[in-house]
């Protein structure tokens, strides 16, 4: 990861805890893919897919999760919910950060 998306990620963290949420991992990666963020919200499992774009060259934020990265996520999910002990009620958010502006925080985003 370079160092931009590191410090989205960071700043997508820090955003969504100082929200109530609690971090259970971070970049949890398999063969199937990799979920940036895990956290807690209340007994709700949260993925979190955090998207940042310094211009709008490429189209925004939102429109980089395409239907390949989507899958790519349900799959690293799937695999993570695997090796737990029981299925919590889960859900998918992104964190969007634009230009370096504020996050901007889409709960369940795919629609899962």
């Amino acid at each position: 990861m370079n160092s931009g998306g590191a410090r989205a990620e960071d700043q997508a963290l820090n955003f969504l805890l100082g929200q109530g949420l609690r971090l259970k991992q971070r970049n949890y990666t398999c063969r199937l893919g990799e979920i940036d963020l895990i956290l807690l919200e209340g007994a709700t499992l949260v993925f979190v897919e955090v998207r940042m774009r310094s211009s709008g060259s490429f189209g925004g934020a939102a429109q980089s999760i395409t239907a390949r990265k989507r899958a790519r996520l349900l799959a690293a999910a799937r695999h993570y919910l695997s090796h737990q002990r029981t299925t919590p009620a889960c859900r998918f958010d992104a964190v969007l950060i634009e230009h370096g502006g504020r996050p901007e925080w889409i709960k369940d985003a795919l629609g899962e």
